[in-house]
């Protein structure tokens, strides 16, 4: 038998419309006609940065781990100026500033490069550049995408968030530090969206369930300074958290332990989407004993776009909770479904302006109605 491979049959999509955009004829007619030029070239454009989309975030990478966008924050320079202080040969170090420069994080002039506004802002968003260094695990999680997807691999990133898997005893301090430090830096943004467009006027006492170092409180007592403050979180974290003193601890773990009574409002932020459906359905069930009638639930989290995907949240958060073999990003019609079958009502999403910081939802424990007296009147 002949080894020569056989020719592969001609390529149609299912669809006219797939099956007209995939003809050559017809993207040569679009590459010639001035009005579908630009089209055809933007498309063309947007698929090779599908492609080349891997080398972007790596050469990300490099310039926070050499922390290039930190020292051209104090001003311009050179390949050649930069090349000692990073440990790169000048003609590598020019190729990874023009790559900065083409993703519009530095701006050439010349031979010095300068940090560009997209640079400038990249370094003012708080954990940005840690997140960016934690992506290493991520990375390595993904050098077998396929092998990944099917679950033949034992991805590093879930190993990195013990809490996820109910560690149980005393967690490694350093691996603790870790974590809580990058939930810490990171959540700022979240709560800056969420408070934003969520209002928590005529609440009396507000608890946040694995809340962590307690950046989202500290943020909701900038807002609200007099609305009563608890945080309920493992007791390691807890007591890593800086805290005002007249804001409540209470540690211990949802998955074993019930929640203390006493709030009017609960919120999850960034929780849901670490676990499983169904430690999700024993936490908003103990989040529904925890709370009086019409108390209310917050759920604050990036957010699946479900029957309309989301370039950012369906691609990165999606992927990313799935390496931690736990995890889920929901859309928020399913937790709306979850939040349902808890008994909440009055289920409502709070419209933000960045989706793939985070998103929100909020329902409430409803009212029970008076029982009928049914005592006998003997007068």
């Amino acid at each position: 038998m002949s080894d020569i491979p056989a020719p592969e049959a001609p390529f149609r999509p299912a669809g006219l419309l797939n099956r007209l955009v995939a003809a050559p004829r017809f993207q040569a007619f679009c590459a010639a006609v001035p009005g579908l030029r630009g089209l055809a070239r933007r498309e063309g454009a947007a698929i090779f940065d599908l492609m080349q989309g891997f080398v972007q975030s790596q050469m990300l990478m490099a310039l926070v781990e050499l922390r290039v966008l930190h020292m051209l924050a104090d001003g311009p320079m050179s390949a050649e100026a930069l090349a000692p202080r990073c440990d790169v040969p000048p003609e590598r170090m020019q190729i990874l500033l023009q790559a900065g420069a083409a993703m519009k994080l530095l701006r050439r002039k010349g031979p010095q490069f300068h940090l560009a506004r997209r640079g400038a802002a990249f370094l003012a968003v708080p954990g940005l550049a840690d997140m960016v260094r934690h992506h290493d695990v991520l990375y390595a999680d993904l050098a077998d995408p396929v092998a990944f997807l099917r679950g033949e691999t034992q991805p590093g990133l879930a190993q990195f968030w013990p809490y996820v898997f109910g560690a149980q005893g005393a967690l490694d301090p350093e691996q603790t530090a870790r974590y809580s430090r990058l939930m810490a830096e990171s959540q700022h943004l979240v709560a800056q969206e969420a408070l934003a467009h969520l209002s928590l006027k005529g609440a009396r006492r507000l608890m946040d369930v694995g809340g962590g170092t307690g950046v989202f409180l500290r943020a909701v007592r900038a807002r609200y300074p007099s609305l009563e403050l608890a945080l309920f979180d493992l007791p390691d974290v807890v007591a890593q958290a800086a805290l005002p003193a007249d804001i409540a601890r209470h540690g211990g773990s949802f998955r074993d332990d019930s929640l203390p009574h006493g709030a009017d409002v609960i919120s999850l932020v960034r929780v849901l989407y670490d676990h499983s459906d169904a430690t999700v359905c024993a936490l908003l069930a103990k989040v529904y004993a925890a709370l009086p009638d019409g108390g209310r639930i917050l759920i604050i989290e990036p957010m699946s776009g479900g029957a309309r995907p989301d370039p950012r949240t369906d691609v990165y958060f999606s992927v990313y909770t799935l390496a931690m073999q736990t995890g889920q990003t929901r859309s928020a019609a399913r937790i709306t479904e979850l939040l349902a079958e808890a008994g909440f009502a009055e289920i409502s999403r709070e419209q933000g302006d960045r989706r793939y910081v985070t998103c929100v939802l909020q329902a409430r424990k409803p009212v029970a109605s008076p029982k009928p007296d049914l005592s006998v009147n003997k007068s």
